[in-house]
């Protein structure tokens, strides 16, 4: 069977080693994470604030999925992480409606478009996708979203299996005197969950190929459409935060790292928290170890080869790494006169009682916010 020598990561590498996997994660970042890419998502939350809708995906040939398009992890490798990220998913889909109450007394417009757009789908629209997917069943059916959806169908093709979900109890809001201060904690928490599903799929990208790696670039646009629009508004509302949650992410990744570097400061407890909820999906601490599997079939434990999970982590620690950088750069690009365009609404400054004043700073330079160099924020 003849196979394309390139695919949506670049070149193609059956059983790469770590510097070919690195290249591939380099030319997703660069193709999915432009400045302009980011800019263009941030940008439809105007659009979004009128008739809040879920992204389109692209034609999809969900019997088309096979294992040989696993291309960089061994098969129970890939399973089990695919397990690990629909429970996560489904966890994110629950939580929207937290997200909306920690909006609502801050920014309305923000919270209807959470809550009509934040991928919870209608039972019409689950019914629609499970029909285009060839799925006549599904148990994804609390909190389901269409990533949850989508990585279920993933598993059904790869195993003649329906996976069953460890449904996690969500976080319930939990207001205290200043709703600024709600929402900016649980704001932190939520561009972590972001950062990290999308780091996750940008590297399981760069290890598959064919349609399965197209279903897989569907999730990570779903998730660059989120993370940005979150970060965007994030920077707007507290725009002294950015390098605050720029050290909660990096003291994220050195808890992964193999050696700990300690840092002094102390992150917000529930962003710990998030991170830890998300490394014990995804069943961090086993990729160093070969553990006997318990049971026949695919399990979550079983088949991981010493060599190749040492070789997976610090793919996955590069990549959550690189993606920072250059989620930074963006951040540095952005300036408050085009965040305000991006992100003000009637409705926020009447809900807060404030009028707006002339956002002191460097002026645009484009329409996008755009600048040659870092833009430093005037307060």
């Amino acid at each position: 069977m003849y196979q394309p020598v390139r695919d949506l990561a670049g070149e193609i590498c059956f059983r790469p080693n770590f510097w070919q996997t690195k290249s591939r994660i380099d030319y997703l970042i660069e193709k999915y994470l432009r400045d302009e890419k980011l800019c263009d998502c941030l940008e439809d939350l105007q659009r979004q604030f009128q008739a809040p809708q879920l992204r389109k995906w692209a034609a999809i040939n969900w019997q088309d999925i096979h294992p040989e398009q696993v291309i960089g992890l061994e098969l129970s490798t890939f399973l089990f992480i695919i397990e690990g990220a629909l429970n996560i998913e489904v966890s994110f889909a629950q939580n929207n409606q937290t997200t909306k109450q920690y909006l609502e007394p801050i920014h309305p417009t923000m919270a209807k478009f959470v809550d009509g757009a934040s991928h919870n789908l209608s039972l019409e629209k689950k019914e629609e996708f499970q029909k285009k997917s060839g799925s006549s069943r599904s148990r994804c059916r609390v909190g389901t979203n269409q990533c949850s959806l989508a990585l279920g169908k993933i598993y059904q093709q790869l195993t003649n299996q329906n996976i069953s979900l460890i449904i996690e109890s969500t976080t319930d809001y939990q207001p205290r005197i200043n709703p600024y201060q709600d929402l900016y904690r649980h704001g932190l928490d939520r561009v972590v969950n972001e950062y990290s599903i999308m780091s996750l799929y940008i590297w399981l990208m760069s290890n598959t190929t064919g349609t399965l790696q197209q279903i897989l670039g569907e999730l990570l646009q779903d998730k660059v459409n989120q993370l940005s629009k979150f970060w965007g508004m994030g920077m707007w509302l507290y725009p002294d935060g950015v390098q605050q949650l720029i050290h909660c992410l990096l003291s994220q990744i050195n808890t992964i790292l193999p050696v700990s570097c300690n840092p002094s400061s102390q992150t917000e407890p529930n962003s710990k928290s998030t991170w830890q909820h998300l490394m014990s999906a995804l069943a961090w601490q086993s990729w160093s170890t070969v553990p006997r599997p318990k049971h026949k079939g695919f399990s979550r434990m079983s088949g991981l080869a010493l060599t190749s999970s040492i070789s997976a982590k610090g793919e996955l620690i590069y990549t959550l790494i690189w993606i920072l950088k250059r989620m930074w750069h963006w951040s540095g690009q952005l300036n408050p006169e085009y965040l305000h365009y991006c992100c003000a609404t009637p409705e926020f400054f009447g809900n807060n009682n404030v009028e707006f004043n002339e956002v002191r700073g460097n002026p645009v330079v484009s329409r996008r916010g755009l600048s040659d160099q870092p833009t430093i924020i005037v307060l």
